[in-house]
């Protein structure tokens, strides 16, 4: 067997090994993060409410999705009352995170947000994040899809 001839079949070799490994990663059935269960992408039921975490879930600070079947939402208590909003920073898009002290930040430019989503000091952003609808029912917290 010649050079040319040992590496075309190397070359075939690596292709028929590689090509399925290739088609399992491009086929758009492959299951994702985003549709396991463990990110509460649940539908919205008949009254628009969607279960996006448990009570408990709540208790260790807040509920953060970036992805949920009605969009970003961030949950958190404030003064004992449930409050919903988008986490989408709205300076330039970046997901707040939540923080112990009680307050969002933007880990984009370090904008800061009450649980409320109103803007805190003197950061890039200037317009307040959207308030959603939520509310707990039994261990379920729920949260209203916007109009």
């Amino acid at each position: 067997m010649d050079r040319r001839t040992f590496l075309s079949w190397v070359g075939m070799g690596w292709i028929a090994t590689s090509l399925p490994v290739a088609l399992v990663a491009c086929n758009s059935e492959t299951p994702s993060a985003s549709s396991s269960p463990a990110n509460n992408s649940a539908a919205p039921r008949a009254d628009g409410f969607v279960q996006v975490g448990t009570v408990a879930a709540l208790e260790t600070g807040a509920i953060v999705l970036e992805e949920s079947s009605i969009g970003p939402v961030a949950v958190a208590r404030n003064n004992g009352e449930l409050v919903a909003v988008n986490p989408t920073c709205t300076h330039k898009g970046c997901t707040v995170a939540w923080q112990p002290s009680g307050e969002y930040v933007c880990p984009c430019h370090q904008a800061k947000f009450s649980p409320t989503g109103t803007v805190l000091g003197e950061g890039p952003s200037k317009v307040p994040l959207k308030v959603l609808e939520a509310k707990i029912e039994g261990d379920a917290v729920l949260v209203k899809a916007s109009a």
